[in-house]
């Protein structure tokens, strides 16, 4: 998401909230703003992007690592490498297929004539010859998002084609998102009649958003919204499916799918309602038939090096683990991604992960039952 897009109250990033639920934008509006450490982690991943970017196009070459980065953020700096190698890869075939190529970085997308005051921030615009491309980087890592039928997107192609479309005879538009910390790379190319098409579309719905009526829907869309905690709807939504009684008879297989396709959702409900509850009764207020107590924590030793002398003044002399290699995670900190890549080539491999069932909407291909007998051996013999 772009700078300007916090203050958008329909925002691109939010499209798949409000155009489904369209109370949810002024109901979240008039709650104060939200961060937390992976948003302003997004925030400085973004800023460096922009930075080695601009860089690249005022000077034609790659910009040096910050000094700063050699130690903190060194993870950082390569991921959003990555990306910057995409959209310099990008920038440069524009640049050989078309002479008068434009690249603009955290471009101002208004898309206004489809959505009430609607704008936000392509973070990379290249326009070359018939084609038009919006990529996005999205350094988060814990879900996968697609280009594909996203409405974060289309709505920032429709900002391309509102800020450009009188000045390029672009026929088409590349819609790109890079989240480089899980390799996801995914492109979606759409007509510009069919994108017109689908901005008349939503037009109605944006207009009832913005005034924040409609009838309030939940779903998975409900997932960041900020009125998840206690919003009624979502409550019903959860709790729909769960019984107070279920038939004499054992569940039935549809029933025993139910729960297994909500049960995620369920948990992350309930995880939204108990931080919720915590943060207002770390803030004074009191719940009925609660109270905040002091969680369990584990012992830790605070200075390693005097405990040791201590125990080994006392007569104990087996103390110490064997010297054990780091994790994956430290030693890839330790050389970056690429050089650990290199230096454990051979070395390294990703078991087989255990079966669990999803939805079928789910991208991952369905095991075959042969692979499903091969990890649960026990369990066909």
């Amino acid at each position: 998401m772009g700078l300007a897009e916090k203050h958008a109250m329909l925002s691109a990033s939010a499209s798949h909230r409000w155009m489904q639920c369209t109370p949810s934008a002024m109901l979240e509006s008039r709650l104060p703003e939200q961060t937390s450490s992976f948003a302003e982690e997004g925030t400085e991943a973004h800023g460096m992007a922009e930075s080695r970017l601009d860089y690249y196009l005022r000077h034609g070459k790659m910009m040096k690592r910050y000094k700063k980065c050699e130690d903190e953020n060194a993870e950082m700096w390569e991921t959003v490498g990555e990306y910057v190698d995409i959209c310099i890869e990008k920038i440069n075939k524009a640049r050989a297929s078309c002479k008068d190529a434009t690249i603009n970085i955290e471009q101002r997308l208004d898309f206004s004539p489809w959505v009430p005051e609607g704008f936000g921030t392509g973070d990379c615009v290249i326009i070359a010859d018939d084609m038009l491309e919006v990529i996005d980087l999205k350094y988060g890592k814990g879900v996968e998002v697609s280009a594909h039928g996203n409405t974060q997107m289309m709505l920032y192609a429709l900002g391309a084609l509102n800020e450009f479309g009188i000045l390029y005879s672009f026929s088409k538009i590349q819609m790109t998102i890079v989240q480089p910390r899980i390799n996801n790379i995914s492109s979606e190319i759409i007509d510009v009649d069919e994108l017109k098409e689908w901005g008349e579309k939503i037009k109605p719905i944006a207009q009832k958003a913005f005034k924040g009526e409609g009838e309030k829907t939940a779903g998975e869309h409900c997932r960041f919204c900020k009125c998840r905690a206690t919003c009624r709807t979502r409550a019903e939504y959860m709790t729909e499916s769960i019984k107070e009684d279920f038939a004499a008879s054992d569940l039935t297989d549809d029933e025993i799918a139910g729960i297994i396709l909500k049960a995620q959702a369920i948990k992350r409900w309930l995880e939204d309602v108990e931080s919720y509850a915590l943060a207002k009764a770390l803030d004074g207020q009191s719940w009925p038939g609660l109270k905040l107590v002091e969680g369990r924590s584990n012992r830790k030793i605070t200075d390693i090096t005097g405990a040791a002398k201590a125990l080994s003044e006392a007569g104990y002399d087996d103390i110490f683990k064997p010297q054990e290699l780091k994790s994956i995670t430290e030693l890839e900190k330790l050389t970056g991604k690429k050089r650990f890549a290199e230096i454990m080539n051979g070395y390294i491999e990703k078991p087989r992960g255990k079966a669990t069932l999803v939805s079928e909407s789910d991208k991952r291909p369905a095991m075959e039952i042969e692979s499903i007998k091969d990890l649960f051996t026990d369990d066909f013999d």
